[in-house]
């Protein structure tokens, strides 16, 4: 398992909002039409069945790999958001800062075999020198 991270709060973190946005979203509008055909829900966030089965989905993905592979996570999500942002598909504002997020998170976050993964994961020594055992007397 991972120590923790950026990349590993980003992980869980998003994964779990991103479950619940898909799920309160299908309360909203759980219908599968058109992909750009949208309902908005709380007057901002734009929902359609296909919407929510994506944020449901790419959420869980993140509360599953959180513990695991969340750096490699960080940077598929950050990436795709951002390209979803660029198109316009969905809510382009939350898209874009899930997306930033996860790039930044990335950045943040020292790769596996890195040095400064390594530094990180050490136990530090203990600068006490060890007792020598008594002798004993015959």
């Amino acid at each position: 398992m991972e120590t923790a991270s950026p990349a590993r709060l980003y992980a869980a973190a998003i994964g779990a909002l991103l479950v619940v946005l898909g799920v309160l979203g299908f309360f909203y509008d759980a219908t599968f039409g058109a992909l750009d055909a949208y309902e908005e829900a709380l007057g901002t966030l734009p929902v359609n069945g296909w919407l929510n089965l994506f944020y449901i989905a790419t959420g869980s993905l993140g509360l599953l790999v959180a513990g695991a592979s969340s750096r490699g996570y960080a940077l598929a999500m950050g990436a795709l958001y951002v390209a979803l942002a660029i198109v316009g598909w969905g809510s382009e504002g939350l898209n874009l800062v899930i997306g930033v997020l996860g790039l930044a998170a990335v950045a943040a976050t020292p790769k596996r075999g890195s040095k400064v993964a390594q530094e990180a994961t050490k136990e530090p020594r203990n600068s006490e020198p060890r007792a020598k055992p008594a002798r004993q007397r015959s």
